[in-house]
């Protein structure tokens, strides 16, 4: 039994000896050195054949007497400049300005806020005319029907005086749909007391133009958003056309370009140049810059057929200051007018036909052919030449 014990304690000592050696061998062995360490690791297989160790060695660090090579040192790049950014100068058509004449005739634009805008219209339509200035004196507000407020009349006297116009160009109406204080007592808008006394205000206010002999150009009222308002503005229209006929004035009717082909009230319409745009603000009362040239549109034909070659773009300056001086020796003579039956007209010494005609001696053939009825022989070689040779015939050759 004791024999057993140790036999089994043998075989356990050499098994766990042999796993001791296998577990132990895996693990790697330091050994210190005074210049470096070296590391040994043992497999099953070395343990097996007999190997002792396997020798590896960590990667060594250079030797501090060994030379060492430096790195090429970096070239050293200046930074570059931050390129400083390029101003972008927006191009801007120069608008060609035209200097007035001195001797310019000048418009003059009364009335309200429709006039306000039309005397910008008009500024626009005769900036390239050198002999036309316009001038605008307009109130917001204002009215015939409220002269309390601002009193035209009055006002229209100053102007003239102070502007000496070549013509007076009004527009009013918009603002005078409300009642009225006459001299009788307070008037409502629509009724006869009302339209009867603003046709004579109407009346001596265009009075106050044509009696200075200067003329008149009274300009319609356009269709607005409101119906009501529209329906009253063709109403006003009509007094206006009417009065100024008795006054000596011209009335502009303008309401075709600011309503459909309907006649309805219309926002975006044709331009001067046939573009679509719009014409009028979103409340439907007042006009947009291209409405306000449009409207200008309408007046600018009557304006220049009244003020003629005065309103004309082709104007020019005539500086006689710088005219060169004429010789009145080196200046050719002058040339007596001649009469169209005169025979010197084109140089000869009688009329056509009073000399009688050269006679020929032969005949030509026209004569060969109206008097003896014979046709002139037709030139040699043409088609209908019937003198030409004929050609004589060909042999022919018989075949046996």
């Amino acid at each position: 039994m004791r024999k057993r014990v140790k036999r089994a304690t043998l075989r356990f000592g050499a098994i766990g000896t042999a796993a001791l050696v296998l577990v132990f061998s895996a693990l790697p062995v330091h050994v210190a050195d005074a210049q470096e360490r070296y590391y040994y690791r043992r497999s099953i297989l070395d343990f097996f054949l007999g190997r002792r160790y396997i020798q590896q060695y960590p990667p060594q660090a250079p030797s501090q007497n060994a030379p060492q090579r430096q790195p090429a040192p970096k070239k050293k790049v200046a930074p570059k400049a931050a390129a400083a950014p390029r101003a972008v100068t927006p191009v801007i058509a120069e608008e060609k300005v035209v200097e007035k004449l001195a001797n310019a005739q000048k418009i003059l634009v009364v009335g309200d806020f429709l006039a306000g805008g039309l005397g910008v219209g008009m500024d626009a339509a005769f900036k390239d005319s050198p002999g036309i200035v316009v001038e605008t004196r307009s109130n917001v507000a204002s009215g015939l029907v409220r002269d309390d407020y601002y009193d035209w009349p009055q006002q229209l006297t100053t102007f003239m005086d102070e502007a000496k116009p070549a013509m007076v160009i009004v527009m009013l109406g918009a603002n005078d749909r409300q009642q009225m204080v006459t001299d009788v007592g307070k008037e409502k808008f629509r009724t006869d007391g009302w339209y009867a006394e603003y046709q004579r205000r109407v009346v001596d206010f265009g009075k106050q133009v044509t009696n200075r002999k200067i003329p008149l150009l009274w300009v319609g009222l356009p269709a607005f958003d409101s119906p009501a308002m529209t329906a009253d503005a063709v109403q006003l229209n009509q007094l206006f056309r009417k009065q100024m006929e008795s006054v000596g004035g011209e009335f502009v009717d303008i309401w075709d370009g600011f309503v459909s082909e309907g006649g309805d009230f219309i926002v975006t319409g044709s331009d001067i140049n046939g573009q679509q745009v719009r014409l009028r603000t979103s409340d439907g009362i007042n006009l947009t810059e291209a409405g306000r040239r449009k409207l200008a549109f309408y007046v600018e034909k009557p304006v220049r057929r009244i003020l003629g070659a005065q309103a004309s773009p082709d104007l020019v300056r005539l500086d006689t200051g710088n005219a060169p001086a004429i010789d009145a020796v080196a200046m050719p003579g002058r040339t007596e007018p001649i009469s169209l039956s005169d025979p010197n007209l084109d140089g000869g010494a009688e009329l056509l036909g009073g000399r009688a005609l050269p006679v020929s001696a032969t005949k030509s053939p026209r004569d060969m052919l109206v008097q003896d009825g014979e046709m002139a022989a037709p030139p040699a070689g043409r088609v209908d030449d019937y003198r030409m040779t004929p050609m004589k015939p060909t042999a022919q050759v018989s075949v046996k």
